[in-house]
């Protein structure tokens, strides 16, 4: 069987296609990816630091973002190269599980952005990652700030029952809604959702001093919040 190709000629057709795939590549091109890649990445954790509304700001997954920018374009550069060495990349890339839990759908856009970026920048469309970052970045300031004329916030009480009536009367002129009322020997816990437009806090302060309160907290909420 002439025809018949063993083990040998596809190690052999492999080895000499990941030649071929080498020399096509050059130095030139991998720092270009990798420049275009930092800066681009540079501009999505700016992007993801200043839109960021959360409770607890996690340096180490902004971080991230610019690292998985500069390796996806590092990875498509790598397979667009080679259909044959593109499809086994893709079945290893497939066993790869993030196991991060993302609590903020807002943090997998990001992460989708940064691997966009990346695509474009691996595959030498730098128009498209330039571009359509600086779109996607001044869209995602521009709602984030938007957002800051209405934020939620969740207003925490701790008072002896006697101090009920003028607490809520305190409260009267905030706008609250209820999200919990717990009463445990004979302290009640007050939980109370407010919007505020703009950051003035003097009623923390006045419902602080009022006789009976033991404490009074303020903290952003973001809408999972429970008791």
């Amino acid at each position: 069987m002439g025809d018949t190709i063993n083990f040998q000629d596809l190690f052999r057709q492999g080895f000499q296609g990941l030649q071929n795939m080498m020399s096509s590549i050059s130095l030139l091109d991998v720092a270009i990816a990798l420049f275009i890649g930092l800066i681009t990445g540079l501009f999505i954790f700016f992007i993801y630091r200043k839109a960021f509304r959360g409770v607890v700001y996690n340096h180490n997954f902004n971080v991230t973002l610019v690292l998985m920018t500069m390796i996806t374009s590092l990875i498509i550069l790598t397979i667009s190269t080679n259909i044959v060495l593109s499809l086994g990349m893709v079945g290893a890339l497939s066993i790869v599980r993030f196991r991060t839990a993302i609590k903020d759908p807002l943090d997998i856009v990001f992460m989708f952005w940064s691997i966009s970026a990346g695509i474009a920048i691996g595959a030498k469309v730098y128009s498209v990652a330039l571009l359509g970052s600086l779109i996607l970045g001044v869209t995602v300031y521009f709602l984030a700030k938007h957002k800051l004329k209405g934020m939620a916030y969740l207003l925490i009480i701790h008072f002896k029952e006697e101090a009920e009536y003028a607490v809520n009367y305190h409260l009267k002129g905030l706008g609250h809604k209820l999200k919990s009322k717990t009463i445990r020997n004979q302290t009640i816990e007050l939980v109370v959702e407010l919007k505020l437009k703009e950051e003035k806090t003097e009623f923390v302060q006045e419902l602080s001093v009022v006789e009976g309160v033991q404490d009074v907290s303020l903290v952003s909420y973001n809408g999972d919040y429970a008791p």
